[in-house]
Order: C-alpha cells, then sequence, then structure tokens
C-alpha cells in the first residue's frame, strides 16, 4: 500500500513540475484591425493537427472565414455554399512556388479537401472570380492565436524559455521578437505595411 501512495505523490509532484514549466505569451498588435496571426515558435513540441478539418466556405462570394490559421499537417474542406460554380486555388506556400496547387471547379453542395503539410502563408484565389480571396496561415508549432476586435491575443501552455513569436496580417510586414517566457509573458507588436 505504501508503494502506491509514493507513486501517486510522484506523480502529482512530476505534473506540478510540468504545469509549473509553461507560460502565457498575450499582447497586443497595433497598426491593423482583428485577425492578425500571432505564433511561438517551439521546435521541441510535437505538433497534433486536429482530427477535425478546417472548413472553409464560399459563401456570397467569399471565402468565410478570411484568414484562417492552422498547424502543418492539417486538413482543410473547401465547401461552395453559393448557387455558382467555385474554384479554390494558390500559387504557393511561403513564397515556394513549387507549393502551388489547384483544387478545381465544383458546383454548389461539393466540397473538395486538401492536407497541409508545409508551413506559411496560403493565398487562396478562385480563378472563376477574381475578385475571391482569403489566406491560411499554416504554423509549424502548437502555440498560435489569433487577435480579437482590439487585437489583443493570448496563447497557453508555452513552454518557458526563449522563444522567437511571428506576427501577420494580410497587407502587413512579417514581425518577430524573442521572447522568454517564464510564466505571463507580454509581447506587443506595431505593424506597418
Amino acid at each position: 500500500m505504501k508503494l502506491k501512495h509514493l507513486v501517486i505523490l510522484l506523480a502529482v509532484v512530476f505534473l506540478g513540475t510540468q504545469l509549473s514549466l509553461a507560460g502565457t505569451i498575450s499582447g497586443k498588435v497595433s497598426g491593423a484591425a482583428a485577425g492578425s496571426v500571432v505564433w511561438a515558435d517551439d521546435p521541441s513540441a510535437k505538433v497534433e493537427p486536429p482530427a477535425k478539418p478546417f472548413v472553409i466556405d464560399q459563401k456570397g462570394l467569399l471565402f468565410v472565414p478570411h484568414v484562417t490559421v492552422a498547424p502543418v499537417g492539417s486538413t482543410v474542406d473547401f465547401l461552395n455554399s453559393d448557387n455558382v460554380q467555385h474554384n479554390v486555388f494558390w500559387t504557393g506556400i511561403g513564397g515556394n512556388k513549387k507549393l502551388g496547387h489547384n483544387l478545381g471547379t465544383w458546383p454548389k453542395g461539393e466540397k473538395r479537401s486538401f492536407k497541409f503539410d508545409n508551413p506559411g502563408v496560403v493565398s487562396l484565389l478562385c480563378n472563376v472570380h477574381p475578385e475571391m480571396s482569403a489566406y491560411i496561415v499554416v504554423v509549424p508549432t502548437p502555440h498560435y492565436a489569433m487577435t480579437d476586435a482590439n487585437g489583443e491575443y493570448t496563447i497557453q501552455n508555452v513552454p518557458d524559455g526563449a522563444h522567437n513569436v511571428m506576427v501577420w496580417h494580410e497587407g502587413m510586414k512579417q514581425q518577430s521578437k524573442q521572447v522568454n517566457v517564464s510564466g505571463a509573458t507580454k509581447a506587443d507588436f506595431t505593424l506597418s505595411k
């Protein structure tokens, strides 16, 4: 019986130690509206894409949502909810033209899926409706967030230590800064074109 109590005590101590080694990064992104993507690198973290695919709908001649952030390995379902045919294509991922792809054209009620295995910004377009555009930011980390209407964000469970924090917003220059996470850590950004 004493061995069982010792094992439980060690488990509680171990879990308490593990929990104390993770913090949060929060802050504000100024100079841009809501929808900035912020992520913290963590080369040691295993990126687990969600089992359920992300969904981007083509509705009202728009991609909805306009910006999606997804960890590497995620699948995105592209739906067509309009009464017209739509197409989805991108010319590259993160500037790599070799990663461009065209999913083709399909009618209302159908979907096409794609698994994004490479990190970077994906500029989505529809060759049937050239005014349509959207973005997927594929991040190589499980530590990411999008800013709210006030430009604020919080990234939970970031391991303590040095991290490079990046921020992206459509039409703005991407920025990064080094932060040393120890509990609650602040990282503010001011974006410019």
